[in-house]
């Protein structure tokens, strides 16, 4: 596997590794933004994302030893702040899973976006809207690639209860997108 971790990287890691304040607020600082959009897609509240990046951010500084040099600096600190969002909503007993729906198959993509006035922030401001285990499990699906079979056992619930709220999010997607887009004709 070809390393993809660059000299910044490289000299911001070190940084960190020696406890250097100067280089853990230049990590923070470089890859907020991108880590906090990962968080408000699971939380759907600024305050609450923030905790979670906090947090998130705290296992990235106590953890940069384990770090292997394999694959990006920036997956790596996505993996832990994936799983700190997921860790949080288990912790707070918010991961309700409503009743299944019909199956639906898994092949069918998203392509309900046809406009080109659809933008990242209106879907993530769509994303926000969603109930918390459909949020979740969209993320995992959607954004994260994971199949419906490793949410199931990351999140440990069914692989159907995985698919159902997919299709769940999905639906709901598609009206609010729907409503939006005829609101503007």
């Amino acid at each position: 596997m070809e390393n993809s971790f660059n000299n910044e990287d490289n000299i911001l890691l070190k940084g960190c590794l020696e406890n250097d304040r100067k280089s853990q607020k230049l990590l923070y600082r470089k890859y907020f933004k991108s880590m906090f959009r990962i968080c408000i897609s699971y939380s759907g509240e600024k305050d609450e994302a923030k905790d979670i990046l906090q947090d998130a951010f705290v296992k990235v500084f106590t953890n940069l030893e384990q770090y292997n040099f394999k694959g990006s600096l920036e997956a790596w600190i996505r993996r832990i702040v994936t799983n700190t969002a997921i860790d949080y909503f288990r912790s707070k007993k918010r991961l309700i899973f409503k009743d299944e729906f019909p199956e639906e198959p898994e092949d069918e993509e998203l392509n309900f976006i046809e406009s080109g006035e659809i933008t990242t922030d209106l879907i993530l401001f769509y994303i926000k809207q969603l109930p918390d285990g459909a949020r979740v499990i969209f993320n995992l699906y959607a954004v994260e690639g994971m199949s419906h079979k490793e949410i199931s056992l990351k999140l440990g619930i069914n692989e159907g209860t995985s698919k159902s709220q997919y299709k769940r999010a999905r639906t709901l997607l598609k009206k609010w997108i729907t409503e939006y887009e005829l609101s503007r004709q």
